[in-house]
């Protein structure tokens, strides 16, 4: 034990010597669970992220796994119980009883042996169906489907012996100080559900000398049973501090230096991905801008369900008509839907509509030769006008 105290001593004196002293009073310096990597304050990119997803890097909690796992495992068994009991009450049966008078050769033998192993498939099927069907769930509700060979791969450059950072990371680690206290809670826990669930049951598991060896297994199981059904729905419910835990340290791992930051901004500019979606975005201010300007339209010229045009003029402050919103398809069906719901005319005329939408921009003033066909739409709409009129 001196000569222990005497190398942890001198360890700590050579790299971490404003830390721990056994010799004095004990001292801790919580600088040891900062980050590994100073100066990462920034919080990481959308595609820093991305890029972590994609090397198998998300955010998950073992415990919810773990806990769907026993409890898919333990309906099964429930389930089938009687099933498994009878299937083996049946193999021990024939077992006994075939051995009178049986020659054993290595032929026989042979078998026999695959005769066990095709029984034992049989019963234990469901068991590994249910338990890997609900680890696969678990896994996909947490971080979706997400397939990566990057955790297989070897990275020499991270293999380092550095005594000093292995001991950090041994000692001083947020994630080892972390498990360490969730395996003390879930062993205190299920010792304490292991104690109610047996003094309950008590009386009756003093009584199986004196019933049916049946009758005696039954009751048995079925406190086992309680035991572990309860055990893991209290991990269910530990799951959910750990998973934010996790997400917490998930960040903090991929926080990222200022200079990381203005890296990544230089080389994001040229990335197809950020660019596709600028377009998408600036595609998406441009749609709402266009639809909040289609109540303020004299007329919507369609084609009459691929194109529409929406035409305003104001002969105060326009030399002509100027074109104000304009979509194809899903665009045009929402033009024409706002345009009813605010009593703007639709006119129909397809090759208009066409043209208009192809050679003028949201903005553009109607060329000159295109004024006689935006005329005739502006008689029509002239002439329903007078018509509502005399109606009324």
């Amino acid at each position: 034990m001196a000569g222990l105290e005497i190398f942890m001593n001198e360890f700590l004196k050579k790299y971490y010597p404003d830390c721990i002293d056994l010799n004095e009073d004990f001292r801790l310096d919580l600088q040891l669970f900062a980050a590994e990597d100073e100066g990462r304050t920034e919080e990481p990119t959308e595609k820093k992220i991305r890029e972590a997803r994609e090397k198998g890097q998300v955010v998950k909690t073992q415990e919810l796994p773990q806990a769907v796992v026993v409890i898919a495992g333990c309906l099964v068994l429930l389930v089938f119980s009687s099933w498994m009991y009878d299937s083996m009450a049946a193999i021990v049966k024939y077992y006994l009883t075939s051995f009178a008078g049986q020659t054993i050769t290595t032929r026989w033998l042979e078998l026999e042996m695959l005769k066990i192993i095709f029984e034992s498939a049989k019963l234990l099927f469901p068991i590994f169906l249910a338990t890997n069907m609900g680890a696969i769930l678990a896994e996909i509700s947490q971080v979706g489907f997400q397939i990566s060979t990057h955790p297989l791969q070897l990275d020499w450059s991270k293999m380092k012996l550095d005594p000093a950072s292995i001991m950090k990371k041994i000692f001083f680690s947020r994630q080892i100080a972390a498990n360490l206290i969730k395996s003390i809670v879930k062993i205190t826990l299920i010792a304490i559900v292991s104690y109610l669930i047996i003094k309950n049951d008590f009386d009756e598991i003093l009584k199986t000398p004196d019933i049916s060896i049946t009758l005696a297994m039954s009751n048995i199981l079925w406190t086992g049973f309680k035991i572990i059904i309860w055990s893991t729905v209290l991990l269910l419910i530990l799951a959910i501090p750990d998973y934010f835990f996790q997400k917490s340290e998930f960040i903090e791992s991929l926080k990222m230096s200022k200079q990381e930051m203005k890296e990544e901004m230089k080389e994001t500019m040229g990335d197809p991905h950020v660019r596709a979606r600028m377009r998408e975005m600036q595609r998406e201010i441009l749609m709402k801008n266009m639809i909040r300007e289609v109540p303020k339209a004299d007329v919507v010229v369609t084609n009459p369900t691929h194109y529409a045009v929406a035409l305003q003029y104001d002969r105060d402050t326009m030399d002509a008509p100027a074109v104000i919103a304009k979509g194809v398809d899903t665009m045009a069906l929402k033009i024409r839907e706002v345009a009813k719901e605010h009593n703007v005319e639709l006119i129909e005329n397809r090759p208009l509509a066409r043209e208009l939408y192809n050679r003028l921009d949201v903005g553009d003033i109607i060329p000159d030769d295109l004024f006689r066909a935006v005329s005739f739409v502006y008689a029509e709409l002239y002439k329903r006008e007078k018509r509502y009129k005399k109606a009324i």
